[in-house]
């Protein structure tokens, strides 16, 4: 099936081809437009999900970020090196496994990580600012879709 063929009976139908195509530049857009303005944090995007990740699971093992984040060990045992080297998270002795390590934001990690979202909240309220009440409740409906979207792409087999 082609992108514009839609599904059988319904050439107008929406895939999932047709979908990404219109979302993804304008999603893409958007997170540019909300982020490029956190000036004060050195963090990339990435170190930031992973301290977001960090603070939603707790102390894990690297591997477990790893899969978490849908990155390989080497990517992420060097993105927790830079966030180590600037303080923001720390290695601990796994309790349960002495051998083990595991991965732990710090005070200053988790103070870090809530004064950016903090600020990403309010600028990404600022761009809805302007939505009615109704296109308000209609984006809060998405949540749910993008919920089960990022619960379920990790895990999909690629390619």
């Amino acid at each position: 099936m082609t992108e514009n063929q839609g599904t059988i009976g319904n050439p107008d139908a929406v895939t999932p081809l047709s979908l990404a195509k219109r979302l993804r530049p304008l999603l893409t857009r958007a997170e540019l437009l909300y982020s490029r303005r956190s000036t004060e944090s050195q963090l990339s995007r990435a170190q930031l999900s992973i301290m977001m990740t960090l603070d939603t699971l707790g102390p894990c093992r690297i591997s477990q970020l790893a899969e978490a984040e849908a990155i390989r060990m080497p990517t992420a045992s060097n993105a927790v090196h830079h966030l180590e080297t600037a303080g923001m998270v720390e290695r601990v002795r796994d309790s349960q496994d002495r051998r083990g390590v595991r991965v732990e934001l710090t005070a200053k990690g988790r103070d870090e990580l809530h004064r950016v979202s903090d600020e990403r909240d309010q600028q990404m309220a600022e761009m809805f600012g302007n939505l009615s009440q109704e296109e308000l409740e209609f984006g809060a409906g998405l949540e749910s879709v993008l919920r089960n979207i990022l619960g379920t792409y990790p895990t999909r087999e690629n390619g």
